[in-house]
């Protein structure tokens, strides 16, 4: 296991990305191969569920995530972890945009926020909850920063407590303790909201 500190040597994907990043075409084509099925497995995290009604899906949710994290010019990667946790952050906002669209219910009639680690996925929530969910993380951001990036990665990129560990070179332990703390400090903002 990579101890926390230590400069990782960047991989082919890193030098996908830092190549793409320059507007390389080629290396957007040989990236967007190389990337499409673990951007589409945090797709499917996000939109968890029988699609019924969903405007969202997962494929139109990759390209979206992918077209704004490669196709808005010059942009440069310190390695592959910091794209994925751009990729959950850039999903999560396409999902926060989708909800306000679809917003057109008014906040209240005596819902009950659910826990963050239910059914269903985010994205496939009541639009006001996934847009309290969306206040109630920024809340976190600003309080809290790594809890908040522990919820990103777990929720919104779909990873597991040890592969957030992995990317945010901290042990399990702390991952679960910030995923406890956060989930208990999100569920208690929403419910106050």
């Amino acid at each position: 296991m990579e101890q926390p500190g230590c400069k990782e040597k960047p991989g082919p994907i890193t030098h996908l990305l830092n190549d793409a990043g320059s507007g390389d075409k080629e290396a957007q084509r040989r990236l967007w191969a190389a990337i499409y099925d673990e951007l589409r497995r945090m797709a499917r995290q996000q939109l968890d569920g029988d699609g019924a009604g969903r405007r969202l899906q997962p494929t139109s949710l990759v390209h979206e995530a992918y077209l704004r994290l490669v196709g808005n010019g010059p942009v440069e990667w310190a390695n592959h972890r910091h794209f994925f946790a751009a990729a959950a952050e850039t999903m999560r906002r396409i999902c926060v945009d989708d909800a306000r669209k679809r917003g057109r219910l008014k906040r209240g009639g005596g819902h009950v926020p659910q826990p963050l680690d239910t059914e269903p996925a985010v994205c496939d929530r009541d639009p006001a909850e996934v847009v309290a969910i969306d206040v109630a993380l920024r809340k976190l951001e600003v309080q809290h920063p790594r809890k908040a990036q522990v919820v990103l990665l777990r929720v919104f990129g779909g990873l597991t407590a040890d592969e957030t560990a992995r990317a945010l070179e901290l042990s399990r332990r702390t991952v679960e303790y910030d995923w406890r703390f956060a989930r208990a400090w999100l569920h208690q903002e929403l419910a106050q909201s």
